[in-house]
């Protein structure tokens, strides 16, 4: 991680001599000085993540670095604030000007002689460094081949005796002995832990395979592999199997000389090869032209904790991914008794602390096994042991070295700026995290480099997706058209993640009032915060980012949150999310270099002008907050990324169109005076990615002809409110993926306009048509998966020519009273997975019957979909049941028969 903090460094170091390089010539060279030595130390650090955990001199060493390049920020930064604008006017306009020159000198002294005693450290740590690494003889582009090994001997194929391993076993068995002749590669991945190796191992002696596959090899890759290593293994237990010595001079033989040795002599056999633990994709170039597509059916197996290498493996072979999953709570019962018990049960008593510490686990085998271990040198007979490990699970963690080390060859096979982002997750409290909460804060703490090409925001849903391909995030809400809701990581690794956060010093948890942390922490995080509120919390004064987390804890009024401001000054984000504010806390405008504000379900109702003064804010977040009007302020906020809100619409948005950095942006309460400016107004937001606009009521008109060139780049768009007709623009919205329509009452078909839109996704019409019929041509929408029809009352029949929505996987038909039979081309749907009929005549329903009551015949037509649900209110509740539980004769499910809950959560 320390790299991550001096690549920081470095990139605001240059950004700082750029723009005040003129101002302090005196000092430029020392400046220039230490961003050269930092940068030559990266290389180093990049190592120093895998190998100072057990080396206390390198540690050391790292931390100087990392305090040298944090005061070195400290100084930057207080510079800024010094020269931060001081808008004076009238005529107190000359004094102020008179006082700023003074207070200018006197901070370029400052810094001057803060940066000259910096470079002086600087020397002292490039001369500690270079003697550290002549002792170890490390170089600088490489590490010891002692290092090298601790790290390739840290495996995790070893665990053994796992239970829950039969049905996995059995899959991959069936893939390995299929019937196809080309050779295929498997792929099994999963985050480290869950015993993909141990599976792997079963199937590779299992003798069903073992007979099918005379010539194997097993080959462990590791993240620090030599390739002519492993191949000269390979050779030499693939000889084995014919009982013959290795091909003479093998040890001397190059890379292409090995490889051509292989292929030769796989070219007539049938193979398993088993890679184990691969890493990288490179790994994987490195072995594959070495084996043969011989056509006899021979088979690669590896296993792997990044999915993006096995899909890149599986190219060809998209449906040989298996994703190990956890162990059941069964399956990790079992597993715990039998590593505590042995063949015994869990004594009753026991029983629900035993319950509470596997739910910890998550179904992780090697956690189960590492915690199992602990528990059995425990009083069986004494309760509070076993609480106090399922408190102290994290300190267990850090003695057990095992398990240590695996979780912490994921984090060191990161690249320095993922590192920050998967600490990061330290901070929050147990639970789901919000993707977009997420993204904003690591784009306002300086973790997301931007792109050429990409926006910062798509630059950092990069950085997620790298963390789930790793295996290190899980995904635990997503949106309906693919995109991650909400995130988080898997309880035992979190523990192994605050481990991590806190030996780096990358942030402070408090969990208890009163507690303390180190004064140079640069993050605070307060937990259960409502305890802290009654006491004056003391803010270290180089803090960048005070997040508050407030917990369930129902508060009785408003109290004063008592925040030290001295301690602020440096602040980058505050996080005040929940808290039980009533008034906007005046100090934070003098927060100059503030660049992350949220406020989201305060009770807060008003917004002072001077938020102006907030000139690098980026994101305020004012979601579900009582603010219904923005002051004239907001309008100096040059760098604002993201204004978030739910209340009525701000003319001065409009009026100026100088936030043109806004990705989101919700109106409502529009009334059709204010269409033709609003129209004005977005067509100056080039960079928004999302839009809502909501009538002032159903029946009023929201006027969007005017908008002739719209964003560009919009991806989601929701319009709610009559309209004449649609937007003539909607049709050139080529980035389009959402787009939800409500209360149009249109005349003319709205298919005609969007169905080329070559991104669209999902699409729901809300009382959208007038008309009688819609007909979805051949060749139109195809990519839509979601389609919702809801409350089109005049609507009469619906018509799919073939080729017309080929991917859709989804439909729900909502209140169309009128409609008499199900959609005509249904069965020209070949992705059609899940079809919802919710408040439909019970005429309609009856044809739905398998039947065929009620003259029948459209369950003919929809038999092959996988899910059809008939969504009734039943008894006040609208419950989902699939059509094959209604019997004979009825409107409605048997009582008895097997209800099915509708995937598609819609509440009508």
């Amino acid at each position: 991680m320390s790299e991550g903090i001096v690549t920081l460094l470095i990139t605001k170091l240059g950004d700082f001599l750029l723009e005040r390089g003129k101002e302090l010539e005196t000092v430029k060279n020392e400046a220039e000085y230490v961003s050269d030595e930092l940068a030559f130390m990266k290389t180093f650090l990049r190592l120093a993540d895998a190998m100072e955990e057990s080396d206390s001199a390198l540690k050391l060493l790292v931390k100087k670095v990392r305090d040298v390049a944090y005061d070195t920020e400290d100084a930057l930064d207080e510079f800024r604030l010094c020269l931060a604008n001081d808008n004076g006017y009238g005529i107190f306009s000359c004094f102020r000007k008179i006082c700023r020159s003074v207070k200018d000198a006197r901070a370029r002294r400052r810094i001057s002689s803060k940066i000259q005693v910096i470079k002086s450290r600087v020397i002292s740590i490039t001369e500690s460094h270079r003697r550290y690494c002549n002792k170890n003889n490390i170089m600088v582009h490489g590490s010891s081949s002692d290092s090298t090994t601790r790290i390739e001997c840290q495996r995790d194929h070893e665990e053994a005796d796992l239970v829950g391993i039969e049905n996995p076993k059995k899959q991959l068995i069936e893939r390995l002995l299929g019937t196809k002749s080309g050779r295929e590669v498997v792929s099994v991945v999963g985050m480290g832990g869950l015993g993909k190796s141990t599976l792997v191992k079963r199937v590779y002696d299992d003798p069903d395979v073992t007979k099918h596959y005379k010539f194997r090899a097993w080959i462990t890759v590791s993240q620090s592999y030599k390739t002519g290593d492993l191949l000269k293994h390979m050779i030499q237990q693939l000889f084995q199997v014919l009982r013959k010595p290795d091909p003479h001079g093998v040890e001397e033989m190059d890379y292409d000389k090995l490889m051509m040795i292989i292929n030769k002599f796989l070219q007539q056999r049938k193979y398993l090869i088993v890679l184990d633990d691969v890493w990288h994709i490179n790994a994987w170039d490195a072995f594959k032209y070495a084996l043969p597509n011989n056509n006899h059916g021979s088979r690669v197996l590896l296993t792997t904790r990044n999915y993006g290498v096995a899909s890149i493996c599986c190219m060809e072979f998209p449906d040989n991914i298996y994703s190990l999953n956890p162990l059941s709570p069964e399956e990790s019962y079992t597993l715990f008794c039998k590593k505590i018990f042995q063949k015994s049960c869990c004594p009753r008593h026991l029983k629900k602390v035993a319950e509470k510490i596997l739910g910890r686990c998550e179904g992780l085998p090697l956690a189960i096994v590492a915690i199992s271990g602990v528990l059995a040198t425990k009083d069986k007979n004494r309760i509070d042991e076993w609480e106090m490990v399922h408190r102290s699970l994290g300190a267990e963690l850090e003695d057990n070295n095992k398990l240590k080390t695996i979780l912490s060859l994921s984090y060191n096979d990161l690249p320095y700026y993922l590192k920050s982002c998967l600490l990061y997750f330290s901070i929050f409290p147990k639970g789901p995290i919000e993707r977009t909460r997420l993204a904003r804060l690591w784009i306002a703490e300086g973790f997301v480099i931007e792109k050429e090409g990409a926006t910062i925001e798509e630059v950092a849903g990069g950085y997620l997706n790298e963390l789930l391909k790793r295996s290190l995030v899980q995904v635990e809400g997503s949106t309906s058209d693919g995109r991650v809701k909400t995130c988080r990581i898997h309880d035992v690794l979190r523990e192994s993640i605050i481990l991590k956060a806190r030996d780096q010093e990358f942030v402070a948890v408090a969990k208890e009032p009163c507690m303390m942390w180190p004064e140079k922490v640069r993050r605070l995080s307060i937990h259960n915060a409502s305890q802290h509120i009654q006491h004056t919390i003391h803010i270290p004064s180089r803090l960048r980012s005070l997040l508050m987390f407030w917990g369930v804890d129902s508060l009785s009024g408003y109290p004063k949150i008592n925040l030290y401001y001295g301690g602020l000054r440096l602040l980058n984000v505050l996080d005040l999310q929940g808290a039980p504010l009533k008034e906007f806390p005046n100090e934070v405008v003098n927060l100059f270099l503030l660049k992350y504000l949220s406020l989201r379900y305060t009770k807060v109702d008003a917004i002072p002008n001077s938020i102006g003064n907030l000139q690098n804010l980026e994101t305020l977040d004012l979601k579900h907050s009582r603010v219904i009007e923005l002051p004239v302020g907001i309008l100096k906020l040059q760098k604002l990324l993201n204004l978030l809100r739910q209340r009525k619409v701000f003319d001065c948005l409009w009026s100026s169109g100088k936030l043109n950095q806004l990705r989101r942006l919700g109106i409502v309460k529009l009334s059709k005076k204010d269409g033709k400016a609003l129209c004005y107004s977005i067509e100056n937001l080039g960079n928004l990615h999302a839009l809502s606009i909501t009538s002032i009521e159903e029946n009023e008109i929201i006027d969007m002809q005017s908008l002739s060139s719209p964003p560009p780049l919009l991806q989601r768009l929701y319009l709610t409110g009559r309209q004449e007709k649609l937007p003539k623009c909607i049709s050139s919205l080529h980035f389009l993926v959402k787009l939800v329509l409500k209360w149009t009452r249109l005349q003319d078909d709205p298919l005609v306009s969007i169905q080329h839109l070559p991104n669209l996704v999902h699409l729901e019409f809300v009382q959208v048509y007038d008309g009688e019929r819609l007909h979805f041509k051949r060749g139109g929408f195809q990519r839509l998966r979601i389609l919702g029809l809801h409350k089109l009352n005049r609507l009469k029949s619906i018509t799919v020519q073939k080729g017309g929505i080929p991917c859709l996987q989804k439909l729900i038909i909502l209140g169309c009273r009128l409609l008499r039979r199900v959609p005509f081309g249904i069965q020209h749907l070949p992705e059609l997975k899940v079809l919802d009929f919710v408040d439909m005549p019970d005429d309609f329903i009856k044809r739905l019957r398998p039947d065929g009551g009620g003259g029948g015949g459209d369950y003919l037509k929809i038999r092959n979909i996988p899910e059809v649900y008939c969504t009734h209110k039943i008894n006040g509740n609208w419950e989902a049941y699939s059509v094959g539980s209604f019997k004979k004769g009825e409107n409605s499910p048997s009582p008895n028969s097997p209800m099915k809950r509708s995937i598609y959560h819609w509440k009508p």
